[in-house]
């Protein structure tokens, strides 16, 4: 009898795991950075519409050794922790309940499709009214912008749980309470952590548009005060301060992503 050797079939599936490859991103923005230069420079490219990005580092390092850059920065890093973690941790609390309890869904689901598509800096001078110039009305946005789809994030992530999964515990005997916390929970942890993504940028822009309104101190009233000067350095300045704060933020969830998704590599 003839023996044919077996032969590993070639796992194409590759793309769904795809694999980290450094230092590709950072070039793009070394590139890019290098051709605006490049064309301020030369004359391609008008001062009036993009400034040389080495004056806009100049500006950096005035902010820096003035210490300005702090006195904008703690205030905004301040209102963002502040208002996100309220919106956050309460969208993640009614989007679980949602998914888990048939009364909450049927009362909550209409409130949070009627609130979802309202423009949140549009409810901005109501806030004023309501908590006052100050901080409050900030925080107050913050929160109420990333609540929205935090919670239609989680309440998602929760449907989109592996129902044989939840009927396999049952049929270990599991408690509500095991099978909540054992498999619905882990399951929907990726869609809540990719929902926070959204809210937390949502997050940055509510963010400006607060500080834009009665703020001394912040990126937003950093970036108005330039725009209204026509200063085309610190206004964008100001905007690469809030794209990095995005890229670290970006960067953060993705390291609480590996460090709690583990189980899925």
């Amino acid at each position: 009898m003839v023996q044919h050797r077996s032969r590993d079939v070639p796992f194409r599936g590759g793309g769904f795991r795809p694999a980290r490859i450094r230092g590709v991103g950072l070039a793009v923005f070394v590139v890019l950075i290098a051709l605006a230069e490049w064309g301020t420079r030369a004359g391609w490219i008008s001062p009036l519409t993009l400034p040389r990005p080495s004056d806009v580092l100049a500006i950096f390092g005035e902010l820096l050794a003035t210490g300005r850059f702090w006195d904008h920065m703690v205030p905004s890093l301040t209102r963002l922790a502040v208002g996100s973690a309220l919106g956050v941790s309460t969208g993640v609390a009614v989007g679980v309940a949602i998914g888990l309890f048939s009364y909450v869904r049927a009362g909550l689901i209409p409130l949070v499709a009627a609130l979802f598509p309202i423009p949140k800096i549009a409810l901005l001078p109501l806030f004023v009214i309501w908590f006052g110039i100050d901080e409050g009305s900030k925080y107050a946005l913050i929160a109420l912008g990333t609540f929205t789809p935090t919670v239609v994030a989680t309440y998602g992530a929760v449907d989109n749980v592996d129902r044989t999964l939840i009927r396999m515990g049952q049929s270990f005997g599991l408690t509500w309470r095991s099978i909540v916390t054992k498999i619905v929970l882990p399951g929907a942890l990726p869609g809540i952590l990719s929902g926070l993504r959204v809210s937390l940028a949502i997050g940055i822009i509510l963010l400006v548009a607060a500080e834009m309104l009665g703020a001394e101190f912040g990126i937003g009233a950093f970036i108005l005060q330039a725009g209204s000067l026509y200063d085309l350095e610190r206004l964008f300045a100001g905007v690469v301060i809030l794209s990095a704060l995005g890229v670290a933020t970006s960067a953060a969830i993705g390291a609480l992503e590996r460090r709690l998704l583990s189980w899925r590599s």
